[in-house]
This record gives structure tokens, sequence and C-alpha cells, in this order.
């Protein structure tokens, strides 16, 4: 007989509306093994029977327990590799990018490259010559700084020089910057990171460094309060860890569920075909745990990189961004994969590139597939009445609202634009599915400090500034939680086992030592970690 424990004096969010903005709060769970078979109150009559007939009792002493968090859009093998490069997040200038790069090269002259992240390009005026990274490193070894979005990556001499070259004269200036010569200049952008870079570093990490990698990555989520995660960009090289991972532990820490990513180049419909046929061998129906459940598509690049599509020029610039993907091979490829039941996602910022998904969405006409549209950086308000109306998904990262990183950003949409940049509220208002990812490693994984700028649209990472990004977007706690939560695994459709604190679910729960308001949120933390009914994480006292 499955063991049963009852979690007393507590307050246990047992349901939320997300237009009232209301939270209801019960002070007594009862789990039998992995699901959870009561929620309610100590007095109701079935506990007091399951407590008299000598159930293991915890007293929450009145913290709070919620569904455990879901990332809704994160990338696992990069996030764990991340935490091997050299940080430069913090890095405000050129001068100090240098300075941070040189002594780290001078400390590890056992490393073969120099790897670095968190490169935030008006630190260093959007430049990114090979030039400004050499003569950094004695041993002239090959330095990669990718920044801190992941849509592009700046290099040195040694690294243009390693780089394979076959791919960047199929890609546009824009992608790969060239001299008049047509040598690249060292800025790997777009199609030159997915493309270029990535395939050729990813063929330098051994196995373990992978396994490595992702032991590091779940240890850091299940700490954060995180019972699953929906990986984003998904190729044969993460998916080939990951399953490795699996078969050497039995199974994941978490669950996870994959988008498969199905680049602009090449052939649209083998790439589509890899998808079905990985979603036939791993599917929700026989190891929802472990799923390809769709597609992604890259529609256009990033405000920072002046690479995501407006509706209007950059300062600056003469002619429009287009959309990485036209408006016929978008269509061919979602339709496509909506036929074979795949769910679709799209990356899209500009408010351009956010008409085109919706658009090729709508014309695929599968309003029940819970297809989704990843960042909507820039919504004009038409189309954010029509995500709720086709049924999209708003799956959106409260980390890319934080003020501290749009230094440039009103500069570069100017003040109409602004106003529609990060509108989380109004895809509610308008009854979009919302779902809440940190698409880590572009940005910390930890929910918490997620929350708070979902709630306070304030920094969490600088919180003593006052400005604030569009407050008028601004959700409850509720609606922030339930997005963390229930949203996100409603997104992947597994809201059926997971998400919410329901009986019969799926025992995935966090404790949290909190004081339920936006404002507290910086201060609140993970005391517990529960998933399968088995605790897997506890908080040093």
């Amino acid at each position: 007989m499955a063991a049963t424990r009852v979690f007393v004096n507590g307050r246990i969010l047992a349901s939320s509306d997300v237009q009232k903005e209301t939270t209801n709060f019960a002070d007594c769970m009862v789990l039998e093994g992995d699901k959870i078979l009561h929620i309610g109150s100590k007095s109701d009559e079935p506990v007091q029977e399951i407590i008299q007939s000598g159930a293991e009792v915890t007293d929450l002493e009145n913290r709070i327990i919620i569904p455990g968090f879901i990332d809704a859009h994160t990338h696992l093998l990069f996030f764990g590799l991340a935490l091997r490069k050299l940080d430069l997040t913090n890095c405000s200038s050129l001068e100090l990018v240098k300075s941070v790069i040189s002594r780290y090269a001078r400390e590890h002259p056992e490393m073969t490259r120099i790897l670095c992240r968190g490169w935030h390009q008006p630190s260093t005026g959007r430049l990114a010559l090979a030039t400004m990274l050499d003569n950094l490193d004695p041993q002239q070894r090959p330095i990669y700084v990718e920044a801190l979005d992941l849509h592009s990556t700046w290099v040195n001499t040694a690294a243009l020089k390693e780089l394979p070259r076959d791919h960047a004269k199929d890609l546009d200036n824009r992608q790969v910057p060239c001299d008049k010569n047509g040598n690249p200049t060292g800025l790997f952008a777009e199609g030159g990171q997915t493309d270029i870079v990535w395939p050729y570093l990813n063929e330098k990490y051994t196995e373990e460094d992978k396994q490595a990698a992702l032991r590091k990555a779940f240890k850091a989520y299940i700490a954060a309060g995180y019972t699953g995660a929906i990986d984003m960009a998904m190729d044969d090289n993460c998916w080939d860890a990951l399953r490795l991972y699996r078969e050497k532990n039995g199974t994941l820490p978490i669950h996870v569920a994959a988008h498969w990513l199905v680049r602009p180049a090449g052939d649209l419909a083998g790439q589509v075909d890899v998808a079905i046929s990985q979603n036939k061998k791993w599917n929700p129906s026989s190891t929802p745990d472990f799923c390809v459940v769709g597609i992604k598509l890259i529609c256009d690049g990033v405000v920072d990189g002046c690479t995501a599509a407006l509706t209007q020029p950059y300062p600056g610039h003469t002619s429009l961004i287009e959309p990485l993907f036209t408006k016929e091979q978008m269509d061919l490829v979602v339709k496509k994969a909506a036929q074979a039941d795949l769910q679709v996602a799209i990356h899209a910022i500009g408010n351009a590139a956010v008409k085109q998904a919706i658009d090729s969405i709508e014309q695929a006409n599968t309003p029940t597939g819970r297809h989704r549209i990843e960042h909507l950086g820039i919504t004009s308000e038409e189309d954010a009445k029509r995500l709720g109306a086709l049924g999209i998904t708003a799956s959106v990262q409260p980390v890319h609202s934080d003020p501290a990183i749009l230094v440039d950003y009103q500069k570069l949409i100017g003040p109409h634009l602004w106003d529609r940049a990060f509108a989380y509220k109004d895809f509610l208002d308008h009854h979009a599915c919302v779902a809440f990812g940190t698409d880590a490693p572009t940005a910390r994984h930890l929910p918490l400090p997620n929350l708070y700028n979902a709630t306070t649209r304030k920094s969490a990472t600088q919180p003593q500034m006052t400005e604030r990004t569009t407050p008028h977007q601004a959700l409850t706690m509720s609606q922030a939680f339930h997005a963390a939560t229930a949203g996100a695994a409603y997104s992947r459709f597994a809201d059926t086992w997971t998400g919410t604190l329901k009986a019969g679910l799926q025992a995935d729960f966090v404790v949290l030592d909190s004081k339920w308001t936006p404002e507290s949120l910086l201060d609140d933390s993970v005391a517990e970690t529960w998933s399968n009914g088995k605790k897997v994480y506890q908080a040093a006292d």
C-alpha cells in the first residue's frame, strides 16, 4: 500500500482564477504515494481518519505550498554548459570585457578555447570585430563571446580561422558581417550562430562534458523549485545527451517536453519529418516525462541586435528587418507540423514577426493544437486580442522585461512601440493562456525573480532602480504563479496530470517561505521541492 502523508497548518494554493485575479488557499494536503489524495482542511473528516490511522504528518508552520514550477522555455544542455563559461553579464564597457577575458585567459592556461557568455551588445557600442578580442590571450587561443540573448557570438581572429566557412556564403551580411573582400569580421548572428558556431562547438564537447553539464543543470533546477521544463530549439545533439542521461539514471529529475528546431535553410519538409519521427518514438502518451511535442521556428532576432522584425526601421537604418522565414516557408512548415498533430512554437519578438507568426498559425486551422508564440516582445493591440481567439499560448519570459537590461530598448523601437512591449496583461485580458519561462541561459533560471519582474515590472537584478517597464502590463500574484505552473503545464498538454494541486494529479509541488506579496518575492525562498510524491530538494537550515 502506498505511503500516506499529511501536510497541515500551511497555505496550499488550491485554486486560482486568472481572470478574476483571486487565489484560494487550503490549509491541508494529503498525499498517497505519488499522487495528491485530498486538498482541503485538517478538520475534514477523511483527513482526521487518515491522521488517526497513523499517517505521517508534516507541520508546514504557515509556509506556502504551490504546484511545482515548470520552465515553459529553456535550453537545459546549453544552460548546464553555460555554467562552465566566463560570465560577462556585469561587464558594462568594452574595456571591462577585455580586462575580464584577459585575466581569465591568464588564469586558465590549460584551456583549448576561451568560452564566454552574457555579453550585452550595448556595452561595446554594438561593435563586434575580431580584432577587438585579439591580443587578450598570450597563447592566442580562439575566443568565443556569446551574447546574453544567445542569438549571436563574437569571436577573435583565432576563432575565425578554425570555424568552417561553408555555410557563411549562404547567409546575408546581417547574419555574418563581412569586409569588402567577403571575409567574416567577427560576428555570427542568427543563422551564423545556429548553423556555424553552435554545430562546430558542439562537436568539441565530449559526452562526459554534456552529462556533467546536465547534472549541474538539473541540480540547479530542482533547487529552484522546478519539477518540469519545456526545452526549446531541440536537435540531435541535445536530445541524445538527454536520452543518455535518462538511460543511465533510469529517469530524468524533472519532466521534459521538447520542441525540435526547424531552421529556415535547407529542406524544410524534411526537417519537420525528423520531428514527426521523434514524436512517434517519444510522445506524451508513451513517455510523458520525456517527449518531443512539437517544432520550434525562429522567425526573427532580438531588439538589442537590431534583428527583431519591426514594422518600422531601426534608428540609422533605412530598410526594414525582414523575418528569417518568408511567409510561404513558414506556412508550409506550420501546416505540415500541425497536420501531424505537432505543437508549433514560433520565436517572434518584433511586432512584424508576431503578426506573421499569428497569421501562419491561423492558416493552419488547428485551434485546439495549443500552438504557441515565444517571447512576444512587441505586440500590437489587435494581435494581442488574436492570441486568445485563436487558442495560441503566449509563452513569455518576464526576466526579459527587466529594466536593467533594456537600456537602449526604448530608443531602438520608439515610444509608440514601447507602450506595446511585454504586454502580458493584455494577453490575459483577451483570454490567452500565458506560460512563463526563463529562456535560460539567456537569463537566470530562477523562478521567483522572474515572478518579481512580472508582478512589479521592476528590476530583479538591480532592485534599487526606480524604473518600471510598461507598468500597466503588470500581473497579480495569482496570475503570475498560474502562468509559471498551470499555464506552463497547459501549454504542453500536461494539465491532466500536473501543474495544479488537485486530487488525483501527480504530487509535484514546492514548499515556499513566502509572504505572498510582489515586493517580497526577492526575499522569498524555496524550502523544499517534491516530485512524484518524493522530496528531491531540502534547503539548508
